[in-house]
Order: C-alpha cells, then sequence, then structure tokens
C-alpha cells in the first residue's frame, strides 16, 4: 500500500502507528495511515483486515 521511497511499516507490524499519515481529519477524531490503517483519538485503531486494536491510552495511575 505504501508508495513511500523508504516504506512505512506495515499494518500488522507492530510499530505500524509510526506510517505517515494519508489524510487527517482531527475535528471527527480520526485519522488514516499509508499503511491502511485508522487511528482514532482515543488510541484505538482499525486495521485494513477488519480487526480492531483497543485503546491503549496511559492511564496516568502508578502500580
Amino acid at each position: 500500500m505504501c508508495q513511500h521511497r523508504l516504506p512505512c511499516p506495515r499494518a500488522d507490524s507492530p510499530d505500524r502507528g509510526a506510517a505517515r499519515s494519508q489524510a487527517l481529519f482531527p475535528a471527527q477524531g480520526w485519522g488514516r495511515l499509508c499503511n491502511g490503517v485508522t487511528i482514532f483519538d482515543d488510541t484505538g485503531e482499525l486495521l485494513p483486515d477488519g480487526k480492531i486494536v483497543r485503546p491503549h491510552r496511559p492511564t496516568g495511575a502508578s502500580a
């Protein structure tokens, strides 16, 4: 999917969030990366194959 000279991380790699933005809609709380991942303001993700990554925002609570 990515056409960059140095390809962005694939959607199934752990660092998929490092891919370049393809479209951002901050007023709506989401964006799309060039690897096909849809990212949300709450840190959740929707992968191109339909899998959902639950929000993983730090809570700030110490252990």
